[in-house]
């Protein structure tokens, strides 16, 4: 049986990483998780177990922690830059690497200097993907729950024998969004940038009067490209968090859309891509990556 080896990678997943900037009573806090992946030559550790050209997995996550202590992080996609080229460069049999990074979001209590609050669920993201000299880089966000109580239908869509759902003119509308943005090019504003690719995917949910998800998910990938003009594609994925309408007519009330079931499984999963006409080519931005 002729049998070979196809790509691989390997690396430090789900490194937690939490920096504490003193500055006077002032402290700012930073709370990451960082994946790493290298590739290149390494068939000799698959086909016969020789590590010689195998950075330690240990020795990854060492070099997050070492690189956060000798510069401050920055911007997350910064940060990734810095660490996949790092690895690219500094060893002769890695050629590529690809860098993940979670923030996870905090507030101050109050005004109080050096306490915080923990956030939703919701994470800034990105995913840097380094060959050679060469480097891409796309960024998102993941668990953005949004939920509008009204401005949402759907209808019109084909019956069988199994078609037990009834159409509906008024219903809540609820998602947690995962949305992720290919950058044209490295020349970005990365925190401008995710500030107004976020704001621009709540508008265009909150304002669309949506027909079904699909329209929604359209218009919110639209919104980025037309608010950013560096990013060149956006990828969603929209899981429909139901809300069923509870019937309450074997108590004798009447339910007009105010007691609702929210339903946490199964659901309907929207996933697609809106990306401009003149978009260039991805290269390796989504190499490895799930495809929504």
């Amino acid at each position: 049986m002729a049998v070979h080896l196809g790509p691989n990678q390997y690396g430090k997943a789900e490194n937690r990483l939490v920096t504490v900037s003193r500055n006077g009573s002032v402290h700012t806090l930073r709370d990451l998780t960082v994946s790493t992946s290298l590739r290149g030559d390494l068939a000799a550790t698959h086909l016969t177990g020789d590590n010689s050209g195998v950075v330690p997995t240990d020795t990854q996550k060492n070099t997050v922690y070492a690189f956060a202590k000798e510069a401050p992080v920055g911007e997350i996609e910064e940060f990734a830059l810095r660490l996949g080229r790092h690895f690219v460069g500094s060893f002769e049999q890695i050629t590529g690497a690809r860098v993940l990074i979670d923030e996870h979001g905090w507030g101050r209590i109050a005004a109080n200097d050096h306490s915080f609050v923990r956030g939703s669920d919701e994470k800034r993201t990105t995913a840097v993907t380094i060959e050679g000299s060469q480097a891409w880089v796309v960024s998102g966000l993941r668990d953005l729950i949004v939920l509008k109580t009204t401005g949402s239908e759907f209808h019109g869509y084909p019956r069988d024998k199994y078609t037990t759902l009834p159409e509906t003119n008024d219903r809540i509308l609820a998602t947690a969004v995962s949305a992720q943005w290919r950058f044209s090019s490295l020349d970005a504003d990365w925190a401008k940038s995710f500030v107004e690719a976020r704001e621009a995917l709540l508008e265009a949910f909150a304002s669309t009067h949506s027909l079904s998800l699909q329209q929604t998910l359209y218009a919110m990938g639209e919104a980025v490209l037309a608010a950013r003009s560096e990013i060149a594609e956006v990828r969603l994925s929209l899981p429909n968090k139901h809300h069923f309408v509870v019937d309450l007519s074997k108590f004798g009330l009447a339910n007009d859309n105010e007691v609702f079931y929210a339903a946490d499984r199964p659901y309907g999963l929207i996933e697609g891509t809106v990306l401009r006409d003149d978009a260039p080519d991805p290269g390796l931005a989504w190499h490895t990556l799930p495809a929504f």
